[in-house]
């Protein structure tokens, strides 16, 4: 008979398990750092350590929840449809500031491995940090660098977002619903824009419509900037 962990099910049994209690813990303790998904993933490595189960068997319950993962995004375009009317009147001022925010992360990110003199793997594999983990495994491929290093950082990134994210804008005087979730989704991707999703519906929508937009810049210049890079 096939053990258990090595069946798709446990996977999904054990991040779902992991998640709502570490969403759980969050509503009963305000701290910063107690961020579900962050306290998710070390729940889910400890438990794997302990009980000496290998990240191959978890993940074959893990792939068939990072399928999901596409159709979420695409579903955001619902809260985009919603906030329609209110979104169009500054679409260019938007469309702006995602193009500012994705072309500097870029290069920012560049020059500082550059300066670091980082491994050309890890500059090609860290440089669509600020995209949503799918797209940004996707231009990992095409660049050649190493998805799962890509992965690592763009969910750190994404949990700094959430995390410190909408209390560094209020300090900066950024009130705005739109403003912060404009930021948050072109900054912290999809993480980001759970945290825009719990600050209103507006600053959702403005969240994940950056997140998309973003996404897309960066698939369109992240090959070029390699190319300049490493040659």
């Amino acid at each position: 008979m096939t053990e258990l962990y090595k069946l798709p099910v446990f996977g999904i049994v054990i991040t779902l398990i992991a998640f709502f209690s570490a969403r759980a813990l969050r509503t009963k303790i305000k701290f910063v750092l107690f961020n579900p998904v962050l306290i998710a993933i070390t729940l889910i490595i400890f438990f794997l350590v302990v009980m000496d189960i290998s990240f191959d068997d978890y993940n074959k319950g893990g792939k068939v929840l990072s399928f999901f993962l596409g159709p979420s995004i695409v579903a955001l375009g619902a809260l985009f449809f919603e906030k329609y009317q209110l979104i169009k009147h500054n679409i260019y001022p938007f469309l702006l500031a995602v193009c500012c925010g994705g072309i500097i992360s870029v290069f920012s990110v560049s020059l500082i491995t550059l300066g670091m003199n980082a491994p050309e793997i890890i500059i090609k594999s860290i440089l669509p940090l600020s995209v949503t983990t799918p797209i940004a495994i996707e231009i990992t491929k095409i660049t050649q660098g190493i998805p799962s290093i890509t992965a690592g950082v763009v969910i750190a990134v994404g949990i700094f977002g959430n995390a410190f994210g909408p209390g560094f804008l209020k300090r900066a005087g950024i009130k705005s619903e739109s403003a912060m979730g404009t930021a948050l989704g072109t900054a912290a991707h999809g993480i980001g824009t759970a945290r825009a999703l719990e600050v209103g519906h507006l600053s959702g929508a403005y969240s994940g419509l950056a997140m998309c937009v973003n996404g897309l810049l960066t698939t369109l210049i992240a090959p070029y900037v390699v190319i300049w890079i490493v040659g």
